[in-house]
């Protein structure tokens, strides 16, 4: 009996022994039970509220591949406390063979996983519920809610039963000079990029040690989040204006605005930084801004939204590693060098050419006759691989059918010869079995497909044509058209590298070869590409470029 451990803990707080401990119980129980443990997958403060675990997701796919046939855990809560999630690996490890055993529950049925995963939501829900309840009286003592902003320090004090005092907070004098000067270069006119920029230029740390960018300055007015629109500055402490929900897509979480009755507003005037009357002035050329920009009733960054380009998003700078944006209708520049300015890289490079560029590029290196031939002997070998496989076990069913004939026709004579009751009954029951056998085989052999035929090893010119396809649909005038291809070439596409080389650019395009060829074949499965050294394509075209940001 194969067995796979699988240990957790959830936060830093728990002591890293206790994924000690978790194996070394799963340990014994496996060798009590005669079982062999095969391997071992942990992870290491990390919540149990979602999937996306590195060890879990490891165990899973060992699970797929059939590598053991028990999953072994100290309780069903180190699996996962969320019920959806539970209830989902419970199904995907039943199809693979794979069976849920803990120290708490033993053998996990359909039972346990609605009953625990029920009781495990609720665990979670009430620990939330705790958790707000304390950062709530927290606030309303003048204390942080939690996170620590920028100009400010943490204060550590320990309370007369030995706990500690948490939320206390100080000025950091020296960040608090930064907050009033952006204040202060904000209402003499500058925007925040400038303001941004200027600060990164002098080596001024930002939030985190992190560099300065114009969203950490502007931020968002209504979610107050931004330097421009923190309240603390103002020796208010606003708590509970945002909501955190886990996506349940990706399991990250996402913000939601709360309604303003639900805020928890508290006055703090010994954490004041910046000065009423500058504050004030602050919030009204925020607000003019707004105005200028936007007609009565419109929101504003829906009219500077722009359309997406065909490599939206893929773009990146060869120097810092930073996106390559539209910086205006035809432009596309290094967003950390125009932003930050902590990039040296100022070409820009127009859309146009740059996707011209690329599908010449894309399309010259896949019409190469080395990957040609490459494609033409993996996915020929690989089909027929299969093909064969396939066309032997119907074969062999088809053989087996007239030796179960056989044998019934020896057994009915043996029953007509043969006077022992006793020994009749064991003829006929060996008969039932073998009828049953031979239904199972006519239905199996009725609802099979017949295997495609083997492939000719010349794939180069349906190759050919697939990709010249691609090619066309990228440059159709057809909107759905040049939709549909560039969702398939978005995936094929991994990233587009611009990096500067003696005033040019030069384009490094990388994308995942065997999702080409797959593309190219009309085929979903990529197993027959998937080898090593066989993932990654790339060329490099250098664009002349005399622009600048």
């Amino acid at each position: 009996m194969k067995v796979a451990v699988y240990a957790r803990y959830s936060s830093d707080n728990q002591r890293d022994a206790s994924i000690e401990d978790q194996l070394r119980l799963c340990r014994l129980h496996a060798e009590k039970q005669g079982w062999t443990v095969i391997d071992s997958y942990t992870d290491r403060a990390i919540s149990g509220a979602s999937l996306l675990r590195p060890g879990l997701q490891e165990l899973i796919s060992d699970a797929m591949r059939s590598k053991f046939v028990v999953v072994l855990a100290e309780a069903m809560d180190r699996l996962s406390r969320d019920q959806e999630d539970i209830a989902g690996l419970f199904k995907r490890l039943t199809f693979s063979g794979v069976r849920i055993v803990t120290l708490s529950e033993g053998d996990v049925t359909h039972l346990h996983v609605g009953l625990k995963g029920t009781m495990n939501a609720l665990f979670l829900k009430d620990l939330a519920d705790k958790t707000r309840r304390g950062l709530r009286g927290r606030v309303e003592d003048g204390k942080s809610g939690g996170g620590l902003c920028f100009g400010y320090d943490v204060v550590k004090r320990i309370a007369a039963n030995g706990e500690p005092i948490r939320g206390g907070r100080t000025i950091n004098e020296a960040e608090a000079g930064i907050v009033r000067r952006i204040f202060a270069d904000y209402l003499a006119g500058k925007s925040s990029r400038a303001i941004a920029f200027a600060l990164n230029q002098e080596g001024v740390s930002g939030p985190q040690g992190a560099e300065w960018g114009p969203s950490t300055i502007h931020g968002n007015p209504k979610r107050g989040v931004g330097i421009l629109n923190n309240e603390l500055y103002v020796g208010r402490l606003v708590w509970n204006r945002l909501r955190y929900l886990k996506d349940p897509d990706t399991g990250k979480r996402v913000s939601r605005l709360n309604s303003e009755s639900e805020w928890v507003i508290q006055e703090v005037p010994e954490m004041r930084i910046v000065d009423q009357d500058v504050w004030d002035k602050v919030k009204a050329r925020q607000q003019t801004l707004a105005y200028e920009t936007s007609e009565p009733g419109k929101n504003p960054l829906n009219e500077r939204r722009r359309p997406k380009h065909l490599f939206a998003g893929l773009v990146k700078c060869g120097c810092c590693g930073g996106g390559y944006t539209m910086i205006s209708k035809d432009l596309l520049g290094c967003a950390t060098s125009r932003n930050k300015g902590t990039c040296d890289n100022r070409l820009n490079i127009r859309r146009d050419a740059l996707e011209a560029s690329v599908l010449s590029g894309l399309r010259t290196h896949l019409m190469e006759p080395g990957l040609f031939k490459e494609f033409c002997s993996e996915f020929t070998r690989e089909v027929n691989r299969l093909r064969m496989e396939r066309g032997a076990g119907l074969t062999a069913m088809r053989d087996e059918l007239p030796q179960i004939d056989r044998e019934l026709d020896k057994l009915m004579k043996l029953i007509l010869a043969s006077d022992d009751i006793d020994a009749s009954k064991r003829v006929m029951k060996q008969m039932k079995e073998l009828e049953t056998r031979k239904e199972d085989l006519e239905k199996a052999l009725a609802e099979a497909a017949e295997p495609p035929p083997l492939l000719h090893p010349n794939m180069a010119e349906i190759y050919r044509q697939r990709i010249a396809t691609l090619y066309e649909g990228l440059q159709s005038k057809d909107g759905k058209a040049e939709a549909e291809a560039a969702q398939v070439f978005r995936t094929l596409v991994d990233q587009v590298t611009l990096v500067p080389t003696e005033g040019a650019l030069a384009i490094v395009l990388r994308g995942d070869l065997a999702a080409m060829l797959r593309f190219a074949a009309n085929k979903k499965n990529p197993g027959a590409f998937r080898r090593p050294g066989f993932g990654c394509l790339a060329f490099a075209r250098i664009v002349g470029c005399g622009d600048r940001i």
